[in-house]
């Protein structure tokens, strides 16, 4: 499994960065191999983290290589004020179990 987390600070967002936002939500969600995603927004410094789940690096590259993906990309300066992504392989995951999460779908792997 794998994460990709997308941290950024926002600036003023228009109709078009919605539209385009939810372009890219619905296609990751079509794409097999995605196994969810969580939000964390940091009060202090104003800091947003999407977590994006993966269960392999071909699912995750086709987001990265789609059109729509490139769009967003390429205008992104227009939304956001500054960024920084992270592709993380997931060692393990573990937990008591009673906290929904995008990880507890996928086969379990257990701390060592």
């Amino acid at each position: 499994m794998y994460t990709s987390t997308f941290t950024f600070k926002k600036k003023q967002y228009d109709d078009a960065f919605y539209a385009l936002d939810d372009q890219i939500v619905a296609l990751a969600k079509s794409i097999p191999g995605y196994l969810g995603e969580e939000t964390w927004e940091n009060a202090v410094t104003g800091q947003v983290s999407n977590v994006y789940y993966w269960d392999s690096l071909e699912a995750l590259q086709s987001l990265i290589n789609n059109p729509i993906h490139q769009q967003a990309k390429a205008a992104q300066a227009k939304w956001l004020d500054g960024y920084q992504v992270i592709v993380a392989e997931v060692l393990r995951t573990y937990g008591d179990g009673n906290l929904p999460h995008p990880c507890v779908s996928v086969a379990p792997h257990t701390a060592n």
